[in-house]
């Protein structure tokens, strides 16, 4: 009996992949997409430490969320326990991505959340960019990658974010990780990410004592593309 279809999740997840050095997202290896189907409660994901003009979508890892390898001859990558946990506990989410981008990094080793100082920042988000705490030496000990999910999910409780109004963060000394309702806007989330944390860091360069966006500005970018009566764009 012939099992399930992967081929256009697997193809899905590929093509997101491949949008990370096109975007210039990512060095070598250094970063990854996943691509998930809730129907079936697996997720294609790039295989670990393999060269993105090595990649094919027959080379995407099928994943379900206990960890088990479903489908595909290389191991997953070693970030697939946080995509995991992101998955059962942000609904919603069906693709993530993260990468080493350097502004976005460059503020995670801050440990600095991104304030919202321009409308570019609040056409995405109407809230700073969350930095996560450091993570704690007995985390690191139990399941690293399980606890930097862990981390992410504990942080947008604790200041009460709802992850699909806020698709980025900052996981503190590490870097940033991306999601949206595929694949490919999880990428494009992650490159939104890193064009902002460069803008905000060239703020702060010319202005350390910059502030916030006033609020009124705020909402009305947000709310002009997200709201009710949202107008930007074609409907």
């Amino acid at each position: 009996m012939q099992g399930p279809d992967y081929r256009e999740l697997k193809e899905q997840a590929y093509e997101a992949n491949m949008e990370i050095p096109r975007q210039h997202l990512a060095l070598y290896t250094w970063g990854n997409v996943s691509a998930f189907d809730p129907e079936r409660g697996v997720f294609a994901i790039k295989p670990s430490g393999v060269e993105y003009d090595k990649l094919s979508p027959d080379s995407m890892v099928i994943v379900d969320l206990d960890g088990r390898k479903v489908e595909g001859s290389l191991n997953p990558s070693s970030d697939t326990a946080t995509h995991r946990v992101l998955y059962r506990e942000f609904p919603g989410v069906w693709g993530i991505c993260h990468t080493h981008s350097t502004f976005a990094v460059a503020w995670s080793q801050a440990h600095r959340s991104v304030p919202v100082f321009g409308t570019t920042h609040a056409d995405h988000g109407a809230l700073e960019i969350p930095c996560t705490e450091f993570m704690s030496e007995e985390a690191v000990k139990n399941n690293y990658e399980l606890e930097t999910g862990n981390l992410i999910v504990e942080t947008f409780r604790k200041e009460h974010i709802n992850p699909a109004d806020m698709s980025m963060v900052l996981v503190a000394g590490h870097g940033p990780f991306a999601w949206g309702e595929n694949a490919g806007d999880a990428v494009y989330h992650a490159s939104v990410l890193e064009e902002v944390c460069k803008m905000a860091y060239l703020t702060v360069s010319l202005d350390g004592g910059a502030a916030s966006l006033p609020e009124h500005i705020i909402r009305k970018h947000w709310e002009r593309k997200h709201g009710p009566n949202a107008y930007y764009g074609q409907r």
